[in-house]
């Protein structure tokens, strides 16, 4: 074996730029506002990262949005928020933002997480108040309201997801029952007509009728409708235990 080193020309070496800067491995540092941020909130440093290593082209907002949806649909609804909160953070398909905003208010509605549902659903509306989604949300919002105690805001919501979609039969259930509760029979039974003759039928609405109508004074045509409310609940329970 041959040894050539004293024949090798070692490089002598680029020397470094003036000044020299070092490697640096502490963090970076996150420009996080404090009067936007709570500064304790761990959510933020994960926002901050996602930002910094994700690059929004390298996101599927429309897969992410199945992924929140799949949760909800296993009630795992934490999850669920997370999910659909990144989906409408990297997309760029504002009707898909709208539907992952309006379907993460849904998720925090089922945690009773009144405030932060609002929230999801003023995300929403502030997208497109007035498209296919904006219905849903609208009528979503006057739950959220319901729930934390502001009735009125709820009522207010409630009627403007009918006229954004006259022909959303949730809508006009949601209607009524704000309506009824404000003690507006007459206007309540006319809005669940409404959501029963575009085929929202159940033993839910057929009780909240039966309950309008009594405060009408039309008691026989409530009993009957309480009976069939009734038997409706009995045909859904035998359903389900198939």
């Amino acid at each position: 074996m041959t040894d050539d080193r004293d024949d090798h020309e070692f490089s002598s070496g680029q020397g470094f730029d003036d000044p020299y800067e070092g490697f640096d491995i502490d963090p970076p540092e996150f420009e996080v506002d404090p009067d936007q941020v709570d500064p304790v909130d761990s959510r933020v440093l994960t926002d901050e990262l996602d930002e910094r290593n994700i690059a929004a082209n390298e996101v599927d907002a429309e897969e992410l949005l199945d992924v929140g949806l799949s949760y909800i649909s296993i009630n795992r609804y934490e999850q669920a928020t997370d999910a659909l909160e990144r989906a409408a953070r990297y997309c760029d398909d504002e009707k898909i933002e709208q539907e992952a905003w309006t379907n993460k208010g849904a998720a925090h509605a089922e945690l009773e997480e009144w405030d932060a549902a609002i929230g999801a659903y003023r995300e929403a509306l502030d997208i497109d108040d007035d498209s296919e989604h904006a219905a849903t949300a609208e009528t979503n919002l006057a739950y959220a309201f319901w729930n934390s105690g502001r009735t009125e805001q709820a009522l207010e919501h409630a009627e403007r997801a009918v006229e954004i979609d006259p022909r959303f039969a949730q809508g006009w259930y949601n209607r009524g029952f704000f309506l009824l509760e404000r003690g507006l029979a007459e206007d309540a039974r006319n809005a669940f007509d409404n959501a029963i003759r575009l085929g929202f039928r159940n033993s839910e609405i057929l009780e909240e009728k039966a309950r309008a109508l009594e405060e009408l004074g039309e008691d026989e045509r409530a009993e009957e409708l309480a009976e069939e409310a009734d038997e409706l609940r009995q045909q859904a329970e035998a359903e389900m235990m198939e």
